[in-house]
């Protein structure tokens, strides 16, 4: 462990007390920090060590806030696995597996530790480096962005039954389907996408609408497709990129593969101002920098099952 004043302070009288923990890995990682697993642990001024790093967030007697980056990815992963089933974990991490106490959180923190003063940063005096501060997700950007493609992966069942087969018309599969044919690399994918259709500059919820109860329209009024823009500009740049990662591997986290029911995969890709949310078995979403709060579906096609297996086989899987 580093002599540093941020990790003595932190560990004075072992007086920090856990609020919750994060993964930072390739396969996991908070992604409101960065489109990949570099970019994350850059926000953070560490290096992306091929292991990765468990974050412990808390608060120390004086209340100011703290995040602990310690190298025993398990004990974290398993202490977040505990919480999530409602079981009680002590999560205490050995000094020896410190490797900074950085002033400051992440990521936004909802509770707060009893008996102490309200969460602040700390002493300026105490500490060599600004704290660590959340993204700005009050208006619509990347974070806020990259954020929407969480929700949408986590509450796929809600997003997909929002999408009716006849979203997507033949004119539109045959324009873009042109346009993949016109693509120079050899895995193409179909997009069949429709534009939202509101004017908010917040992320949708879940259950389609936004937070300002105005509704999240990801399919054409009618629902025949009509109502779509043929081969959105937008979509189509994305899945050129997309592409271009089968061909030459991004930076590591950059597409990532989780679980989803049955055989199926959640394919989750990002890049330069753009998410990706997919199953391997069906449809995509696609969300835009340029498209504050707009959920584009991009249809399945003959094409896009191809380049949907194809980033299975090089993302990033938890262990």
């Amino acid at each position: 462990m580093a002599d540093t004043d941020e990790e003595a302070v932190a560990a004075e009288d072992d007086a920090l007390y856990v609020l919750t923990a994060i993964l930072l890995t390739p396969a996991k990682f908070p992604s409101v920090l960065g489109d990949d697993y570099p970019e994350a642990c850059a926000a953070l001024g560490m290096a992306p060590l091929a292991d990765g790093y468990g974050l412990v967030l808390g608060q120390d007697s004086d209340g100011a806030r703290w995040t602990v980056v310690v190298d025993d990815v398990s004990l974290v992963a398993v202490a977040i696995a505990s919480w999530d089933c409602g079981m009680e974990y002590d999560l205490s991490p050995s000094e020896r597996t410190v490797v900074a106490a950085l002033p400051g959180w992440p990521l936004a923190v909802a509770v707060a530790a009893p008996n102490v003063p309200a969460p602040h940063d700390p002493d300026p005096d105490l500490v060599d480096r600004p704290p660590l501060t959340p993204p700005d997700t009050t208006t619509w950007g990347p974070a806020q962005r990259r954020l929407g493609a969480d929700e949408i992966a986590l509450q796929w069942a809600l997003w997909r039954e929002q999408i009716v087969d006849g979203t997507f018309s033949a004119q539109e599969a045959q324009e873009v389907q042109d346009e993949a044919d016109d693509a120079p690399k050899a895995d193409k994918a179909t997009s069949d996408a429709t534009p939202e259709n509101a004017d908010s500059d917040t992320a949708p919820e879940a259950d389609g609408t936004r937070p300002d109860g105005t509704a999240s329209n990801t399919t054409p009024a009618d629902g025949t497709g009509e109502g779509a823009q043929a081969g959105h500009s937008g979509v189509r740049r994305v899945l050129t990129e997309v592409r271009a990662y089968v061909d030459t591997p991004p930076p590591l986290g950059r597409v990532r593969s989780s679980f989803a029911p049955g055989d199926a995969r959640t394919l989750r890709a990002d890049g330069p101002g753009w998410s990706l949310v997919a199953r391997t078995d069906d449809i995509a979403f696609v969300l835009l920098d340029d498209e504050p709060g707009e959920v584009l579906p991009v249809g399945r096609g003959p094409e896009l099952p191809g380049l949907l297996e194809a980033l299975d086989k090089l993302a990033v899987r938890p262990s």
